[in-house]
């Protein structure tokens, strides 16, 4: 209990005491500094308020009642963006020179700390009312923002979080925004990206047919008749160049995809408002939130069959990826221009500027080289970017977010890694192939990068070592890294060249995932079984595991491999992965039967495909030992007809999930039994429900319920098997890419419920690749302490 309280309890309430308070957490660029000027003014209190490297720090001076009020409302008060952390408070003897004023002091930078960087946040509802009002000087202004909304991370260059400091620096505030910035009672007191359209970034139209086009109005004119004519346009944004075009247009559809070497992957959809979104699919009431919340990610949602879509959106898929508007550019464009005529779009196709495999197009340069190839005009404007982030991908499960990809609106603020946090070096964790990004720890708090991409090319490689750079400059130099086992990772080759005389922990996949899920949960050093599904991880013992479940005790960086599926052999390596067909007949061959020409993965395979990989497994040559339930996924995808070569990672097993969704709730009474054993080692073997389902295809039975009656399959031999390795231990996780599947995770979680066990799913970062480096890193951190200790 301070002083203060004390004098509070004992009735000296006239008495003035004196508080100094350093608040941590992400509290610099959500508008904590006006809020405690506003709350301390209110409060008649004496004192001042500023940011450091690592926090905000002010002191307060006032009657003991009053201060304590503060203290309350501190954090009870909070702005909607702030995220406290800690709030460290010191009494300090009375200074009577302090008078009255309360004031905010220039920022300072102190050693070995960072305050964590704040996401960038969709533009506020004030902004958006201010936007569409014609006696607002900000009327139509592209780039309005405030203290509570607007760009944050992706302009922010360095800490503290001030306007020098930012890309905005280049941009002399005008007498009035001058004024707004610097009043306390002003939305906008401290916004460091403040402008407007007499100081601030000006955006401008260019295409190759018509040359460029300046002024906010006339270009924003020029985008949509260029969009209602079938161009695609790129646009500039908060985290880099998107590629937009119509949602109805066949051709201009097929140009985006072709352009961006895109196959069938689906495209996300840019809407106008809920009303719109829910023309192209069915919204509940947790999605519809999710939608228009602060981060407003793209959001898998259910498709309806009436969408008003080209049919090269998103072929074949029963989801479509809507995301509601987040910037004012994108408010803009899907509203009139006063004064012009013509189609004004409620939709459009909104994706990165890049091609496959290669990061989103972000610099002035990169669009001068990249974007001839890839669209007909450009909207383009003047403000920087100074770290590229793509857009955040999330579905909706059980009234829950589960995280697909997470970027834009939420990296890179931290995850807090438990009570008391791990007391560790800085780690940098360099995470997986696919779906990759970074790590880097700071004491007890993980700072997850954006979404990085595959790593496959020179460009994605060039694009992670910039963020790794970048992020580094404003956190802390890593004293330990931490990569995947796999030996021909280029993130682990990249480990070793830059490990320097620093440690270098290798981490095998799956354990990284099940710690992923315990650090997000802040549960790091409880026994649990984790179930780690996915399509490839490189195992210890040389071969392709991903069907794993894995027990860990208090000492979370070590593990027991319990159980897994059964190896099956993987001829080929990727070619396996890029058909589907393939894993069906190893499947087939597993099992013993018959590769005859009416089972579909035999009828997808030519005959000269089929004698090589028969000739493959009859000898080994070119297999390796495979345990993935990824794979399985896509065996049982083929044996069914659903999918038998693949345009874009997951793509059967997605398919998969919507051919059982298909089947109703009444036809699910009726499902057949797929028995899939589980042996007494530890092994699900699926040989005899490969059989049964065979079995059941030449008996007619429809795709639909074999599809949901495997899910079914799974879900109980999850629980089965967790059951037998379990023992005392009441704790399972579920992770890995596999466990974005909506339909298996909901039967997974409520079959090991109802066997009486605490059931962890993904919240905070990716069940997928995307979500292995936050588990590199805590095992890491893990390893040091043990080492310390030692």
């Amino acid at each position: 209990m301070t002083d203060a309280s004390l004098m509070l309890q004992s009735g000296r309430a006239d008495t003035v005491v004196r508080q100094h308070f350093t608040v941590t957490g992400v509290v610099q660029g959500v508008g904590f500094r006006p809020f405690v000027y506003r709350l301390a003014r209110e409060l008649d209190l004496a004192g001042l308020v500023g940011n450091d490297s690592g926090a905000v720090f002010l002191e307060v001076q006032g009657k003991p009642v009053r201060v304590a009020e503060f203290a309350r409302r501190l954090r009870a008060d909070a702005p909607p963006l702030a995220r406290i952390s800690t709030v460290r408070v010191t009494d300090l003897a009375p200074d009577q020179g302090w008078g009255t004023d309360f004031r905010i002091v220039a920022s300072q930078k102190i050693t070995g700390a960072a305050t964590p960087i704040p996401p960038d946040i969709a533009v506020c509802d004030a902004c958006v009312a201010e936007l569409f009002d014609p006696y607002n000087r900000r009327y139509r202004h592209p780039f309005i923002t405030c203290t509570n909304c607007g760009p944050r991370f992706t302009i922010i260059a360095a800490l503290p979080y001030d306007r020098p400091a930012t890309t905005m620096s280049s941009f002399a505030m005008c007498e009035r925004c001058a004024a707004e910035y610097h009043d306390p009672a002003d939305r906008r007191f401290h916004a460091q990206p403040i402008a407007c359209p007499e100081c601030g970034p000006s955006l401008w139209f260019d295409s190759r047919a018509g040359g460029r086009v300046d002024g906010a109005d006339a270009a924003l004119a020029a985008t949509q008749r260029a969009l209602a004519a079938g161009a695609v346009v790129a646009i500039k944004g908060i985290g880099g160049y998107h590629l937009a075009c119509r949602v109805d247009d066949e051709t201009a559809v097929g140009a985006v995809r072709a352009r961006k070497m895109r196959g069938a992957k689906p495209l996300a959809i840019l809407v106008r408002d809920l009303a719109v979104a829910r023309r192209y699919a069915g919204i509940d009431d947790t999605e519809a939130a999710v939608l228009s919340g602060v981060a407003r990610p793209i959001v898998l949602l259910r498709r309806r069959a009436d969408a008003p879509v080209a049919e090269a959106l998103a072929p074949g898929s029963p989801l479509l990826g809507l995301m509601l508007p987040y910037s004012p550019i994108h408010h803009l464009l899907l509203a009139a221009v006063p004064g012009t005529a013509g189609p004004v779009p409620d939709a459009l196709v909104l994706t990165s500027a890049n091609r496959s495999d290669e990061p989103i197009c972000f610099t002035d340069d990169d669009a001068r080289l990249r974007l001839p190839e890839l669209c007909d005009a450009v909207l383009d404007h003047d403000r920087p970017i100074h770290v590229p982030c793509d857009d955040s991908v999330v579905r909706v499960v059980d009234g829950e977010e589960l995280p697909i990809r997470r970027s834009r609106g939420y990296a890179p603020l931290p995850v807090e890694m438990g009570p008391g946090g791990l007391s560790a070096p800085a780690v940098l964790a360099v995470g997986g192939e696919l779906k990759n990004t970074f790590c880097l720890t700071d004491g007890s708090r993980a700072y997850m990068s954006g979404h990085i991409g595959d790593m496959a090319t020179m460009e994605t490689l060039g694009a992670f070592e910039r963020a790794v750079g970048q992020l580094g400059e404003m956190r802390c130099r890593p004293t330990r890294l931490a990569a995947d086992l796999h030996p021909g990772y280029h993130t682990r080759l990249w480990a070793e060249r830059h490990t320097g005389d620093r440690p270098l922990d290798l981490v095998q996949h799956h354990h990284a995932h099940v710690v992923s899920l315990l650090a997000e949960h802040g549960r790091i050093g409880e026994p649990i079984v984790g179930v780690a599904f996915d399509g490839t991880g490189y195992g210890c013992d040389g071969t392709v595991w991903g069907g794993e479940v894995l027990t860990l005790g208090p000492d979370s960086h070590r593990f027991v491999r319990a159980g897994h599926l059964l190896a099956a052999p993987l001829a080929g390596g990727d070619a396996a992965v890029r058909n589907p067909w393939r894993m069906a007949l190893s499947q087939l061959w597993m099992a013993d039967i018959d590769w005859t020409p009416d089972l579909a993965p035999v009828a997808a395979a030519a005959p000269d495909e089929l004698r090589l990989i028969r000739s493959q497994f009859e000898s080994g040559t070119g297999c390796v030992p495979c345990s993935s339930m990824g794979r399985l996924f896509d065996a049982v995808a083929s044996l069914l007809g659903v999918r038998h070569r693949i345009d874009y990672e997951g793509q059967a097993a997605i398919e998969l999930e919507a051919l059982a969704e298909s089947a109703t709730d009444t036809h699910r009474t009726l499902l057949p039994s797929l028995p899939l054993l589980v042996r007494s080692d530890g092994v699900i073997d699926p040989a005899t429900m490969v059989q049964t389902l065979v079995s059941a295809l030449y008996a007619g039975t429809p795709a639909a319920l074999l599809a949901a009656a495997f899910h079914r399959a799974v879900a109980t031999a999850v629980a089965e098997l967790v059951s037998q390795v379990a023992g005392a231990v009441r704790l399972v996780g579920l992770t890995g890419g596999v466990f974005q599947n909506a339909l298996l995770l909901r039967e997974c979680r409520n079959n090991l419920q109802m066997k009486g066990f605490e059931v962890l799913t993904h919240r905070r970062v990716p069940p997928n690749d995307g979500g292995l480096a936050l588990g590199q890193a805590a095992i890491s951190m893990l390893i040091a302490l043990g080492e310390a200790q030692t």
